[in-house]
């Protein structure tokens, strides 16, 4: 069985007897959606909870009771290690993601990076924070990497998770965005304008980590073949 557990409620949450026997996951705000897929692989309960990676990443090091946490960002975890969190340099790779850039449906493909503030006519990208989320960071990598960042900085509308930052362009709000190309995959109300070259956002992987002994059964699960079949059909790579 499955349990979403609200951010903005988690201590009220995991104080409740309601949880005591299940295991909790922290996940990347992308993950959303194959993860409940995941979970029902799995003998234990889960209680998941969604967020940006480094708010994710910095609940747990301020002592949030996670047995298992999946982040966007190898970096992340890292920083994990260093605050001295059990398990974390332990992490394990069980995913893979390429970025893209997202607009209306039916809007023109944009031939590269050159064309984004033309495109943006005055008005905002959306892309996830830079210095929180994985996807605004690698966003801005790529954007770096082809010399757009300085003429761009002024035209963002940066979120805090990359769901959100989709959200603003499914609902019309910003013309364009950047995200992961599972997050366009699953939003029927923006189309794919432009794929990123991995080689200018560098490599996108998801760290897990068991964080106690109870979830290491989950970290199993997450590395099983039934779960790498999950994964690919939310159109994740394989790690």
């Amino acid at each position: 069985m499955i349990r979403l557990i609200p951010f903005f409620c988690l201590a009220l949450t995991f104080a409740g007897p309601a949880l005591a026997e299940r295991i909790t996951v922290f996940a990347a705000a992308s993950l959303r959606g194959v993860l409940e897929e995941v979970a029902d692989l799995s003998d234990d309960g889960v209680a998941l909870s969604y967020g940006g990676s480094g708010t994710m990443a910095r609940q747990t090091a301020a002592g949030a009771p996670v047995d298992v946490i999946v982040l966007a960002s190898p970096l992340w975890m890292t920083w994990l290690a260093e605050q001295g969190v059990d398990g974390a340099a332990d992490a394990v790779s069980v995913a893979r993601n390429t970025l893209v850039v997202v607009g209306a449906p039916g809007a023109a493909p944009l031939s590269g990076a050159e064309d984004l503030l033309p495109r943006l006519q005055g008005r905002r990208l959306a892309m996830g924070q830079r210095d929180a989320v994985p996807a605004g960071a690698y966003a801005q990598t790529w954007l770096r990497a082809v010399n757009r960042w300085d003429a761009l900085q002024a035209h963002l509308a940066e979120t805090d998770n990359v769901r959100a930052a989709l959200a603003l362009v499914a609902r019309g709000e910003a013309p364009l965005g950047v995200v992961y190309a599972t997050d366009a995959a699953a939003e029927p109300r923006v189309s794919v304008l432009y794929q990123v070259d991995e080689a200018l956002s560098g490599p996108i992987t998801y760290p897990a980590a068991a964080l106690r002994p109870d979830g290491r059964p989950f970290l199993r699960v997450l590395q099983s073949p039934e779960a790498r079949a999950v994964f690919a059909r939310h159109g994740f790579r394989a790690p």
